[in-house]
């Protein structure tokens, strides 16, 4: 079954049933059920309790009832059923990109581990600023609000805001819940399983408790065949058609992006009287994976086939992510108003190793000539986050109501990347005049601190005209500040050429930062047709922080030896906005047996922050663009044809671009060889890459009964995207990645006792499909070492999703 020709089919199939009946549960509880009180979804998204049809604004949620009967694990798989929001899947290892409507400016391949989903679109668990992908276990719902919130959410907002919303502790009694899940890939090694429980107990009549915890082992499926034997001994471009050399120099390992992660949650919840509860939280997760989800199936100039699930990587890059958060949530009931409080402390730490041995090739710098060459990078990062923020919510009658607070954020990071070459400081001794040895092997490293304080005070003000009619203005006004240090030390150069101390490591920091402040402003305004139909206006901005980009200033003049600096436009990069015009409606129908809910939008971007890299040294930083837009429409519904059999779908068109020439926003290889690094300019018109311009998703529910205590539901389910492009204008030689669809079915029984059980079946065809991608098909160049034999560039692959995947889910309540 071709890939291309099921996803453009699929995308008309789409597109037709999202405008006829099609769906997406977001005003409904049990999916194929009539929205009863005791179904509705209630999101607090606009510090208000209301459900996703009364607020007029672009809010989509998913409730905990849907998010375990579909077997949503995580942010990637909730994203494809909501319109207007693409997760890039680059797996664990790698960064994952959050794109609301296009907005992203960034080429596919600078994301790697990054800790902020790409930085337009800010992630909250409960009421906390912070950016997990957290495993989505005990959640009672995850809401999505769609289009810049700088107003009430602040920075980060660019493309819009999520929150996961943890179950509470309940005070009526004790229940809890023991689950597990078993599976295993079409391609890879061993039966993978997710197990894991919640426990509520009250402790007494306004004190309870509640715990969870989850543990995932994920086997993975991507091979590393070409990996060599001992870093800096091995030859690793020893040919692998030749067993001699291939037992010699390299060795193979299997299912290396396994994943292992563990996550819990307690929570004690206080209500001494009515007018108080408090919740005070402790999250907790820690993720270990082994590699990238990383195909090179597409690398040319390898001397032996790569499969389609295999790397040409040299070492193995493991990474091990840690995330805490303590949170206190209170809220009074003063009688004219609801006073909250939010406070949140949370730690990031962040250890892992990457191949370097491409960059370094890369750099003219002679390495390629050692002919054992292999470097690879250690990247260590400590983050620290103190929030607060308070905040009076309105509780009057009356058309006037009002939201007014006060923000206070400050976040320290402290991180080092360290490069190695085990072996090359004997060979530059040998071969190029070296005078001494670096026992350390340490050829770069880079300490980056920074800290960052941000006030904020906000509002929204509401007036009730009519009784249909309404009107929301708002305001945020912020004041950041922000300073940083930076240093960079080459001890390998200094060392063996230089003849300094082998064991001395030399930091010149650099002093940096930024002070901004500014207001942005939001309108809304909607009128009620009827119960069933509302139609709303908005205007809203977002905003994102600058930063510096953690290189040291290069020197005046340079030097001719090896360096890796920041020249002047280099060394730090501003902050962007976003300004975005909606129109929308939210409609039922037929006793609100179908929902049906749209919005058309624009959003011009303004100063849009893209990753570079540094002239001299091809260091990673951020430059600001000059300006771009996105434009776009999106629909979803649900429909309950008959009793217990329910369609849902969404279907979303994005057409993001530059707007004006950007030059040197792209890096590009000029010449014939990895040595030649420049950048292309992008130009007004230009598709921005990360994102699909048709996006959809199509479910099909069917419950029945299948006796007097069982009950059953038979599933299917399509996602399908067409192209993405992973550079700026499908510029600099690069891949534009194919669109596909993505099939599901699953049967489930479930039981009077609280007893249910899945059996089911992912990516049904075992399609083969390529979300990310590193490098160009221009990269697959090879050079000559020191005596001549070939050295292979192995920057090009691409990020794959998981191939088939069949699994039995079950769960016990009590």
């Amino acid at each position: 079954m071709s890939c291309t020709g099921l996803a453009s089919k699929a995308t008309f199939l789409l597109a037709a049933s999202a405008i006829a009946f099609s769906a997406h549960a977001q005003d409904v509880g049990e999916a194929g059920q009539e929205a009863t009180d005791s179904d509705v979804i209630v999101v607090t998204a606009t510090r208000r309790a209301s459900t996703v049809q009364d607020v007029p604004i672009n809010i989509s949620a998913i409730g905990g009832v849907q998010l375990e009967e579909r077997r949503l694990d995580n942010l990637r798989e909730v994203a494809r059923a909501i319109p207007g929001v693409y997760v890039v899947d680059q797996g664990s290892r790698s960064g994952t990109p959050i794109v609301f409507r296009g907005l992203n400016a960034t080429g596919l391949g600078s994301f790697d581990g990054n800790n902020d989903g790409g930085g337009t679109v800010a992630t909250y668990v409960g009421e906390i600023p912070l950016y997990i992908d957290l495993r989505i276990n005990d959640i009672e719902r995850v809401e999505f609000l769609i289009g810049p919130q700088g107003t009430l959410y602040g920075a980060g907002t660019l493309g819009g805001a999520i929150r996961y919303i943890p179950a509470r502790p309940d005070f009526d009694g004790v229940s809890g819940e023991v689950r597990g899940d078993a599976y295993d890939y079409a391609s890879g090694g061993g039966i993978s399983f997710d197990v894991g429980g919640t426990v509520n107990v009250p402790l007494t009549d306004n004190l309870a408790l509640r715990a969870s915890v989850d543990y995932l082992e994920d086997q993975g499926f991507i091979d590393y065949p070409f990996a060599v034997q001992e870093v800096g001994v091995s030859n690793p471009d020893a040919n692998p058609a030749d067993a001699a050399a291939f037992g010699a120099n390299l060795r193979p390992l299997s299912d290396v992006n396994f994943e292992k992660v563990i996550s819990g949650r307690v929570a004690l919840r206080l209500n001494p009287v009515d007018a108080l509860d408090a919740t005070l939280t402790y999250h907790f997760q820690k993720d270990e994976t082994g590699g990238r989800q990383f195909s090179q199936r597409r690398l040319s100039n390898y001397p032996v086939e790569i499969g389609k699930y295999e790397s040409a990587l040299r070492v193995p890059e493991p990474n091990e992510r840690t995330t805490q958060l303590v949170s206190l949530e209170l809220e009074l009931d003063l009688g004219f108003a609801n006073l909250v409080s939010a406070t949140g402390y949370s730690t990031f730490d962040d250890d892992g190793n990457r191949d370097q041995t491409d960059l370094l090739i890369g750099l003219e710098y002679s390495y390629e000539q050692f002919p054992e060459f292999t470097a690879f990078t250690r990247e260590v990062s400590e983050e620290e986050t103190l929030t607060q923020e308070l905040r009076l919510v309105s509780a009057f009658d009356g058309p006037f109501s009002f939201i007014v607070g006060g923000f206070f954020n400050e976040r320290k990071q402290d991180n080092v990347s360290t490069e190695f070459t085990p072996g090359y400081d004997q060979f530059a001794v040998d071969e190029f005049g070296g005078v001494q040895l670096r026992p350390d092997s340490i050829e770069y490293i880079a300490p980056f601190r920074s800290r960052l304080t941000e006030l904020a005070a906000f509002g929204e003000f509401s007036y009730q005209l009519t009784d249909a009619w309404q009107v929301t203005v708002g305001g945020r006004y912020y004041d950041y500040s922000l300073t940083t240090a930076a240093a960079v030390d080459l001890p390998v150069f200094e060392t063996v050429f230089n003849g300094r101390d082998p064991e001395s490591i030399v930091f010149d920091f650099e002093p940096g930062g930024q002070k901004d402040n500014g207001f942005l402003f939001k309108f809304n305004t909607s009128y009620e047709i009827n119960p069933d139909v509302l139609i709303y206006a908005t205007v809203s901005q977002g905003y994102r922080i600058g930063n510096s980009n953690g290189t040291a200033a290069c020197p005046n003049p340079l030097p001719d030896n090896q360096i890796i600096c920041a020249l002047p436009n280099e060394i730090a990069f501003g902050p962007d906005e976003t300004l975005n015009y909606e129109l929308g409606f939210k409609t039922q129908f037929f006793d609100r047996r179908l929902t049906l809910n749209g919005a058309i939008y624009y959003i011009d971007w303004s100063d849009p922050q893209i990753a570079s890299a540094t002239l001299n040294g091809q260091s990673p930083i951020t430059i600001n663009g000059n300006g771009a837009e996105t434009r776009g429409a999106e629909l979803s519904a649900v429909l309950e044809l008959v009793e217990g059999l329910s369609i849902r779908g969404t279907y979303s068109y994005t057409d993001p671009k530059l707007t004006e020439d950007s030059p040197n926003i792209i890096p590009v290889l000029t010449g014939n060889t990895p040595f030649d690094n420049g950048f292309s300019d992008g130009f007004a018109g230009d598709r921005l890459p990360g994102s699909p311009k048709h996006q959809g998703s199509l479910f099909v529910d069917y419950k029945f009964p299948v006796g007097d205590n069982l009950n059953a539901t038979l599933s299917y389910g399509v996602y399908a995207q067409s192209d993405v492009a992973t550079r700026t204008g499908e510029r600099g030689a690069s891949l534009t990645l194919p669109g596909f669809d993505q099939h599901q079915a699953s049967l489930g029984l479930k039981m009077a006792n609280g007893l249910s059980v899945s059996a089911y079946v992912d990516n049904l065809f075992n399609e083969y499909i390529e979300t990310g991608v590193r490098g160009t098909p221009a990269f697959d160049k090879s050079v000559s070492d020191i005596n001549g034999d070939p050295v292979y560039v192995r920057t090009y692959g691409t990020f794959v999703a998981p191939p088939r995947r069949i699994g039995v889910r079950t769960s016990f309540k009590f």
